[in-house]
């Protein structure tokens, strides 16, 4: 009887060791895949933390360009109203599309022919204004400035310009020679822009090629805030813009005479 138990005692002792070993393993494996699932789940959230910062970003940077187009668009739709018609009638649209381009970095202003350097304005229009005005910044700093009317001419370069082209435009005996009234200002600048001989091309022809680049940085050197002078400002950047619709507005204003 006794070597009986021993035998069963010996027997489940072995179960026991048997069950330990299988639960044990069952331990293993529900690890394993517990730690799977984790790392599976880890990687999932890796992977949507991913796309969700993709989503992010490129939401941000079309934000960003939205924001920019809207921006340059409200910038570009009030240089026009700066950028008025001509009071002079006759011309090549290409050079008074011109004209008016230079008024938008220029004159900055809904009355350019008035405009004095500064930002101040005049209301005689008996001769060039000639008001020496202190430049507050540089290159030119306290340097002062007689820039007047649409195109900012100074004095002296009006009188001498006036003094050559005069004689295209009105008769002396009936109208000042030293007038500075807009529709003078407009075809002074225009006789200038046209003379072949003083800018070397044919400033027309280089509009029509489609070279406006080439044409204001040839100006440049007399308007300095072209884009390749020394007095850039918040109109040079636009100027390609601001050309090409008043360019439209001069070729539709031809088809309607």
């Amino acid at each position: 009887m006794l070597d009986y138990f021993l035998i069963q005692f010996a027997l489940m002792s072995q179960n026991r060791k048997f069950l330990l070993v299988v639960f044990q393993r069952l331990i293993e494996i529900i690890a394993n895949k517990i730690h799977l699932n984790l790392a599976k789940i880890n990687l999932l959230k890796k992977r949507k933390l991913k796309w969700r910062s993709l989503i992010i970003v490129i939401l941000f940077l079309v934000s960003l360009i939205v924001l920019w187009q809207g921006f340059s668009t409200r910038k570009t739709s009030t240089i026009p109203e700066y950028t008025p018609p001509l009071v002079m009638k006759e011309g090549d649209p290409y050079i008074r599309a011109l004209m008016r381009t230079i008024t938008a970095s220029e004159a900055l202003d809904s009355n350019p022919y008035t405009l004095l350097y500064g930002g101040r304005h005049f209301s005689n229009f008996s001769r060039h204004p000639n008001q020496c005005i202190t430049i507050v910044s540089v290159p030119h700093k306290s340097e002062c400035s007689t820039a007047a009317g649409r195109y900012q001419i100074l004095t002296t370069t009006w009188q001498e310009k006036l003094k050559k082209y005069h004689h295209k435009f009105f008769n002396l005996s009936s109208v000042n020679p030293k007038s500075f009234e807009p529709e003078i200002q407009d075809q002074v600048v225009y006789a200038w822009l046209t003379e072949r001989h003083v800018w070397g091309v044919d400033i027309a022809v280089r509009l029509r090629q489609g070279k406006l680049n080439q044409v204001l940085q040839l100006l440049s050197g007399t308007w300095t805030s072209l884009g390749y002078g020394t007095e850039n400002n918040q109109a040079t950047p636009l100027l390609s813009q601001v050309y090409q619709r008043v360019l439209t507005e001069e070729l539709t204003a031809i088809k309607t005479r």
